[in-house]
């Protein structure tokens, strides 16, 4: 089978990964088609995984409408050429526009309630978390499981802390990750995350307690450029779980460190009455996070667990009581898709048989 993936975020990378290669190994033939976002590209290359880059969203809504539109046809031209079997995505508009302009089946995965109504009409099949708020009718699919277990589920990843050498860490050493994103895409609209002032005050008092290290997405202020974290983004997740804590702004570096046993707090306007029910079930179900909108309570909540000397022992048995609820998903794609449309059928029909994929 001829298979396009199309890529819009540097999760995504991650998302794919072990399923491009699973896929490959069964004689698949698979095609890559990617946007510039972030480190989307450069993951891309250090995975060794071939793409063809189709542009990239400005950060205006004006200019994003405009580059959705662009991409679009960038990928329906690719599509002419390439002329797959099954088209896939995560969330990806492009890819349910491209399929329906080509008439080719579409499979999107998702986690999240902000695109479906722009690319729904043109999916064949949707595939989302069991958190995934929304029915969406005959087409949809659902499997228990997060997106980052995909990647991050120990059958894939087994983490090694020689992948730290780089930044100076003593295994006995004490450390805590500052995540902040940059709050530009479709679905960041009308949303934020911490102020500069929030993030300086963090870091002055977390430091205390333990050595800081900052990961942004945007530009950091010049008293935080020493905290930035020096090391190659294809291996954050293993200093993500050597870790004694996550904290900032982040939504998927949140649920990664819960899918690794580190805690991690989160604070933004998301948080709330509508947030996700993924953070929801993590924090109320699992203990694994903590979901904050007031600045001050999450840096009292982070104070209080970096004293705690069993916190990542505490943490172990949580993540293993998580692993044993849900699916392996990586395992659960490649049966579908390797299987697909008669894996939709069955499914349908019986979706416990997704309980195989453990």
């Amino acid at each position: 089978m001829k298979i396009l993936i199309d890529i819009s975020h540097p999760a995504h990378v991650h998302f794919f990964k072990y399923f491009i290669k699973e896929m490959q190994s069964k004689g698949h033939s698979i095609k890559v088609t990617a946007k510039d976002k972030d480190i989307t590209l450069k993951l891309l290359d250090l995975f060794k995984l071939e793409y063809v880059r189709i542009g990239h969203y400005r950060k205006s809504t004006i200019s994003k409408l405009i580059d959705l539109l662009t991409i679009d046809y960038s990928l329906y031209t690719f599509c002419k050429k390439y002329n797959p079997d099954l088209i896939l995505g995560f969330g990806s508009v492009n890819a349910a526009h491209a399929s329906f302009l080509v008439n080719k089946p579409c499979v999107l995965f998702d986690d999240d309630e902000y695109t479906y109504r722009l690319y729904k009409p043109f999916t064949s099949t949707i595939c989302t978390t069991h958190t995934f708020k929304l029915n969406l009718g005959k087409k949809h699919v659902v499997f228990d499981g997060y997106k980052e277990l995909a990647y991050l589920h120990p059958k894939y990843f087994v983490p090694d802390f020689h992948e730290l050498k780089e930044m100076g860490i003593n295994k006995d050493e004490n450390f805590i990750i500052m995540r902040f994103v940059g709050w530009n895409a479709f679905h960041d609209v009308g949303k934020q995350g911490l102020e500069e002032d929030n993030k300086v005050g963090y870091v002055k008092t977390l430091e205390k307690y333990a050595r800081v290290f900052i990961s942004s997405e945007n530009q950091l202020p010049p008293e935080l450029q020493k905290y930035k974290i020096n090391v190659s983004p294809d291996k954050i997740h293993h200093v993500l779980h050597f870790a004694k804590l996550l904290i900032g702004d982040s939504q998927t570096m949140t649920t990664e460190a819960a899918m690794l046993g580190t805690p991690s707090i989160r604070c933004n306007s998301f948080v709330g009455e509508n947030d996700m029910l993924n953070f929801i079930e993590l924090e109320k179900k699992y203990g694994l996070i903590f979901n904050y909108k007031d600045p001050k309570i999450a840096l009292q909540k982070a104070i209080e667990l970096v004293q705690d000397p069993n916190l990542k022992n505490t943490w172990k048995q949580k993540r293993d009581n998580m692993l044993n609820d849900k699916i392996d998903v990586t395992s659960f794609m490649v049966w579908f898709i390797n299987s697909y449309p008669e894996s939709f059928y069955k499914i349908k029909e019986d979706a416990s048989i997704q309980y195989l994929f453990r």
